[in-house]
């Protein structure tokens, strides 16, 4: 199938090739392709390794995906509201699975917003509302994310989102790529729960000294 995901930093440079690997055609949305290429050495190392990589402004990425394809929110969290609004006509009809992080890093340390009351996943279904948002992979590092084994055992990711074929979609695309336990949580409200696990993952991630592990749901 064809997935368009939108953003070219770290969770692209690692879903684009797996996503290539299984077989799927990949097109990358950024704000300006010109500026990508000439400034995101990690970008056009990609594109080096993987000529069949498309990359497009995000209008020109958005259309050329189909319904029966997916769309990948990888955007950083701050901005991707600004960047997606947009593009609502265009994404009506398509399920768009949000990875981002609410996180603000400018200052000292991570800042969720929103948080408790609201959520990124939300925000963005609400900015959306023709597209069938599902959120998942976000609790986990970038690298973690197409290789679940990367991180040494069995975990879990979670998925949240309104629409049940959607999430039926997602779980497909997520089992393909090594997860065996693909947990749903229910409507995009839900995405609260994943969002503030961030906290947590930041702790865990110092006091382990590592960035290459997950949560498992024990039952």
């Amino acid at each position: 199938m064809k997935i368009v995901i939108l953003g070219t930093g770290p969770v692209c440079q690692v879903l684009a090739p797996a996503f290539l690997a299984l077989g799927h055609q990949v097109v990358v949305g950024t704000r300006d392709p010109g500026a990508t290429m000439e400034v995101n050495l990690g970008f056009r190392r990609l594109t080096a390794r993987h000529p069949a990589l498309e990359l497009a402004g995000f209008r020109d990425a958005v259309a050329a995906a189909d319904r029966a394809g997916l769309v990948v929110n990888a955007i950083s969290g701050p901005a991707c509201l600004d960047a997606l609004a947009p593009l609502a006509g265009s994404l009506a009809g398509h399920v768009v699975v949000d990875v981002s992080s609410p996180y603000d890093w400018s200052g000292e340390d991570a800042v969720l917003d929103p948080v408790n009351t609201d959520s990124l996943g939300e925000a963005i279904q609400r900015a959306l509302p023709g597209a069938f948002v599902v959120k998942t992979l976000n609790t986990l590092a970038a690298e973690v994310m197409p290789d679940p084994d990367v991180a040494g055992q069995d975990h879990t990711v979670f998925v949240s989102g309104d629409d049940s074929a959607a999430k039926a979609r997602v779980g497909d695309l997520l089992q393909s790529l090594g997860w065996r336990d693909v947990l749903d949580l229910g409507g995009i409200r839900t995405a609260r729960a994943t969002e503030m696990m961030l906290r947590m993952w930041i702790d865990t991630s110092q006091a382990l000294g590592t960035h290459l592990f997950g949560f498992k749901i024990v039952r």
